[in-house]
Order: structure tokens, then sequence, then C-alpha cells
């Protein structure tokens, strides 16, 4: 029997909850994935993850590879033992770090050569690098290389990134194939089984976004990843290239919205299609004093909290909440105190992953549009003051 299977169990209009089995456990789908960029999600251990109900982890494959490096994980076992996570882990290929990297980098048909952000060493990323990299470290699902154009970007640079990540899909996918079936020799999967997602891209064209989801259907993969989005476009043009696009995505195979991760964004999201999630705004905003709840962000540092006992949402069960007032957690925080990354980081992952939870329960019992409604009408983007 496979070791990746999809069940989409319940439908709400096009909201979907399921189950994803994969070599390492199921993850229940709508599903917020916890960045640990370099196999940490930082502040927490994963016990913490654990209790807080984090059923899939997000790790950083160019982070990784840099250090401690792809070959040294394999020799421990793999990613899940090296870290000590036993559920599922996703890798994302590289490219979009690399990419980033805009002047320590050069672009070519066969990959990208950079030089590294730890000790200036020059490196190689191409589809088949990525393929093996991710083999060694042992994810259990590996995305394939991509190329994500910047925004705003004309038309001919975001087509001309779209089609060579299309031939850079088909290059990945047959390496990937190929080390499944046991070869090269020198590369042998951390996690029998792993299955390999392709890449939609496209910018905010939606004809080039057509051409991406033909081209990459017809390589093939277990899952399918909205890639190029959450760069800095308009929310409401995000919303229309996610609809637009996961409309054309196979009804039987999980769909990933990368990258993208505000509250609202996720329910909107969900209400288009999507299953997986991932975004680092829940851990980054917590170190530096921003904190979620349903109304909205608050920010601790402010002056106004240097009194109030009370949690920082009274309708929230995480242990940050039960235990700790805000008067309490903006202290820690002004002092520079590390409690305090941990205490927020704990409550911020608990929101999401609750928001998570609330919204495969709401479709389970075809309530899921009466849950969006309440949830837009009472979180606001705009911070307290």
């Amino acid at each position: 029997m496979s070791a990746f299977a999809f069940a989409g169990d319940h439908r709400d209009g096009l909201a979907r909850a399921g189950r994803l089995q994969l070599p390492h456990g199921i993850v229940h789908t709508p599903a917020f994935m916890p960045v640990g960029t370099r196999g940490a999600v930082k502040g927490l251990s994963v016990e913490m993850l654990e209790q807080l109900g984090a059923e899939i982890l997000l790790a950083n494959t160019y982070h990784l590879h840099l250090r401690p490096g792809d070959e040294v994980i394999a020799r421990a076992g793999g990613l899940h033992r090296f870290i000590g996570w036993d559920h599922p882990i996703l890798t994302d290929s590289g490219g979009y770090q690399v990419f980033s990297l805009a002047g320590r980098r050069a672009l070519t048909e066969e990959g990208v050569v950079f030089r590294s952000h730890i000790d200036g060493q020059r490196c190689r990323l191409t589809p088949e690098s990525a393929v093996d990299i991710q083999a060694r470290l042992g994810p259990d699902i590996a995305m394939m290389l991509d190329e994500c154009p910047s925004w705003p970007a004309p038309a001919d640079e975001v087509e001309a990134a779209m089609t060579r990540t299309l031939r850079w899909a088909r290059r990945g996918r047959d390496r990937f194939l190929a080390v499944a079936a046991g070869g090269p020799l020198e590369v042998r999967p951390s996690t029998p089984g792993q299955a390999q997602f392709g890449i939609v891209q496209g910018g905010t064209y939606q004809h080039l976004r057509d051409r991406s989801v033909a081209g990459t259907l017809e390589v093939g993969f277990e899952g399918y990843a909205i890639g190029g989005l959450s760069v800095g476009e308009p929310t409401g043009v995000m919303y229309e290239i996610v609809a637009h696009t996961a409309a054309q995505l196979p009804d039987d195979r999980p769909r990933y919205l990368m990258g993208s991760g505000m509250p609202d964004d996720l329910v909107e999201s969900v209400a288009r299609g999507i299953d997986l999630f991932d975004c680092v705004l829940p851990t980054r905003n917590a170190r530096n004093g921003q904190l979620f709840t349903r109304q909205g962000p608050l920010n601790i540092k402010n002056a106004r909290y240097a009194e109030d006992f009370g949690p920082i949402d009274p309708d929230c069960g995480c242990w940050t909440c039960r235990r700790h007032s805000r008067a309490y957690l903006r202290y820690l925080y002004l002092a520079g105190e590390m409690l305090a990354s941990t205490l927020n980081t704990l409550h911020n992952l608990y929101f999401y992953l609750d928001t998570m939870r609330l919204m495969r329960k709401a479709i389970e019992f075809n309530s899921f549009e009466r849950f969006r409604r309440e949830f837009l009408d009472a979180y606001s983007r705009r911070q307290s003051a």
C-alpha cells in the first residue's frame, strides 16, 4: 500500500475537510504548518508543538543543506530523527531563498549558482540536486525547484520564469522517480514513500496560471502548490488568483498555498478550496510582540497593557492565556526575557492551529459559510493601539 493518500471526507461549498496520509502519519486538512526553518520552530520544543496539536512542520532545504548539511542529517537517520519529530514534515526546495538572494546568485537553464550567506562559498542548486538533497533529508513531502518571480513584474518576465519552472518540473520529477526506484546509488532516501509536490507559477496573470496548471498536471505529482503569491500583490488580487488556479487543480489531490498566512487569508483561501498553508507570521510576529486574537492583532509592547491583568484573548484556550496576563507578557518582552518569545509563540501558533480546527469542524457540520462570515466580521487587520 502506498504511504501517500488524500481523502476529502467533507465538502461545504468549495471548502474541504480531509485526511492526508503520509509516511509519518495523518494530517487533517485544512492544515497549517508551523515553520521550522532550520529544523526548529524558534522558541518551542517538539513536545510543545505536539501539545499544541501541530501535525506537520515545514523545514527549509536551503538552510539545512548549508548547515549542518543534508549528508550529516542523512547519517543521523533523516530529519525526523535528527530533530526528534515523529510526525510529518514538508521541505521546500530552497528555490525561494536562493532567488531572494538577488545579487548573490546567477540563474541559468541548468539551475542556480549562488554564494552561501554563511561563508560565501559557491553553491549550486538544480532541479535534480534539490531532489537529492530532500531525499537525504527525508521529509514526507518534497517540493520541486521552481523560479519565483518578484512582484510586480512584466508579463514576459513572469512567463519566462513560469516556462522555466515547467521545464524544471519535468527534470525534477524524472529524478524523483529515479531515486524512488533505487538510483542513483549515492542517493539513499531517508523516508521511503516520500511524496513530491509540483508548483504552479504565473504571477498575477491568469493566462500564465492556466498554462502552468496544464503543464504541471501533465508532468504529474502527488500534490500541487500555488506559488508566487503573498509577495506584495493586493489581497483581492491574491484571492482572485487562488480561486482561479485552485479550480483547475485535481479534486483528489491536496492543494497547498505557499507562504500565505494572515488569519483572514487562511479563511478566505479555505473557502476557495485550499488544504495546506505555511507562514512565518505567527512565529516571527510573536517574537516582535504582535499577538493574534479573534478581533485582530495587538501589540503587547504598548503602554496600555502595563496594568492589564487579563489574558491576551479571553476566548483562547492556550497555555499562555490560561496562565498569564497581558501585563506580565508586556513586562517579559520589555525586559528582554527569552520566555517572552516562547509564551507569545505558543499563543500565536495555538490561535492559528485552533482556527484550522474550527474550520474543519465547520466544514464537517456544513456551517463553514457562517463561520467564515462571523470570523471576518470580528477580525480586523488593524493592530490595536
